[in-house]
C-alpha cells in the first residue's frame, strides 16, 4: 500500500527495477532523499522525488557518472520538461539512425538479389550508419565471474566503496546475477558456468581478471579500504607509466587496481629517473 502523501520505497523499487539497496545508496550519497518517512523509518517518495529519480535514470542511461549527476540535477536549467525533452531527442536520434540504416541495408539487399554489384560508396554508407548506431545504442558492461555473487557484491560495496546494484535470485533464493556501479561504468557479477568455461578466481586458484579503477585520491582510498578490511597486495606507489596505484584482492581472489593519473611533471621525472 502507498502512503496518501507519496509512494513507499518498495513500490518505487518494483516499478523502476532498482533495488531498495540502490535507492538507499542514492540517499546515502545525497543524490535522492525521500520526502518523508513513516513510522518505523519506511521511506516515502513524493512527486518531486519521482521526477528527480527519472532524471537520474536518464542521466545514467546517457553514461553520466554518478559523481556528476548531482551537480547536473541541481543546475539552474534542469527540470522535468528539460529532462523529458532530452530523453525525447535521444529516442528520436536513435530512431532516425535506425531508419537510415534500414533504408541503406534494404537498398544493398535489393541490389544483391537483383545480381547488381555493390560499390564501395554503398559499403561506406553502411559503415557510417553502423558506426552511428554503435555510438547511440550500445554500452560496454564488464562481466566478472564469481562463486558467491551476493557475498562478493556486499564485500566490494563495503570495502572498496562501489555503488550497490540489483541482485537477482532464482526460485531457491540464491543470487544468480548481480550489478555494481563503479564511477561511470557498470559491472555484472556472473555465476560460474562450466559449459562456457566460466570459473571464479577462487575455483581456479588464480586471478581471472584485473580491474583498474580510477579514483580521485589513491592514498585516501587506500586507507579507507584498508580500514574496511581490504586484502592489499601493494601499497600506493608512483608508476613509470604515469599513475599512482595500489592493488588489492577481493574475497574470491579477483585483482583490483586503484589509480590516479600523476601530474605531467611528476610522471616525466619518474620516467627520467628510471
Amino acid at each position: 500500500m502507498n502512503s496518501p502523501t507519496g509512494v513507499k520505497i518498495g513500490e518505487v523499487s518494483r516499478r523502476t527495477g532498482l533495488t531498495v539497496r540502490t535507492l538507499r545508496y542514492y540517499e546515502e550519497i545525497g543524490l535522492l532523499a525521500p520526502a518523508d518517512r513513516q513510522a518505523g523509518g519506511h521511506r516515502v517518495y513524493d512527486r518531486a522525488d519521482l521526477e528527480r529519480l527519472y532524471r537520474i535514470g536518464l542521466l545514467r542511461q546517457l553514461g553520466t557518472p554518478l559523481a556528476e549527476i548531482g551537480r547536473a540535477l541541481d543546475g539552474p536549467e534542469d527540470d522535468l520538461p528539460a529532462a523529458v525533452d532530452r530523453h525525447l531527442a535521444t529516442v528520436d536520434a536513435r530512431l532516425a539512425a535506425m531508419g537510415r540504416l534500414r533504408e541503406r541495408v534494404s537498398a544493398v539487399s535489393r541490389s544483391l538479389h537483383a545480381g547488381r554489384d555493390v560499390g564501395r560508396a554503398q559499403v561506406l554508407d553502411l559503415l557510417e550508419d553502423l558506426s552511428a548506431m554503435d555510438h547511440g545504442l550500445t554500452q560496454r558492461i564488464t562481466l566478472l565471474v564469481y562463486d558467491d555473487i551476493e557475498a562478493v557484491h556486499d564485500h566490494l560495496v563495503a570495502v572498496f566503496g562501489f555503488g550497490p546494484g540489483d541482485l537477482t535470485r532464482n526460485q531457491d533464493g540464491v543470487v544468480v546475477h548481480g550489478e555494481l556501479h563503479i564511477g561511470d561504468g557498470i559491472v555484472w557479477l556472473h555465476p560460474e558456468q562450466p559449459m562456457f568455461a566460466l570459473a571464479s578466481p577462487r575455483s581456479l586458484g588464480a586471478s581471472t581478471h584485473g580491474m583498474a579503477v580510477l579514483v580521485d585520491d589513491v592514498d585516501r582510498h587506500y586507507h579507507q579500504s584498508l580500514a574496511a578490511g581490504a586484502d592489499v597486495i601493494t601499497e600506493p606507489k608512483d608508476q613509470p607509466y604515469g599513475y599512482r596505484e595500489y592493488d588489492a584482492r577481493d574475497i574470491e581472489g579477483g585483482l583490483w587496481s586503484f589509480m590516479a593519473r600523476l601530474p605531467a611533471d611528476t610522471a616525466t621525472q619518474g620516467q627520467t629517473s628510471g
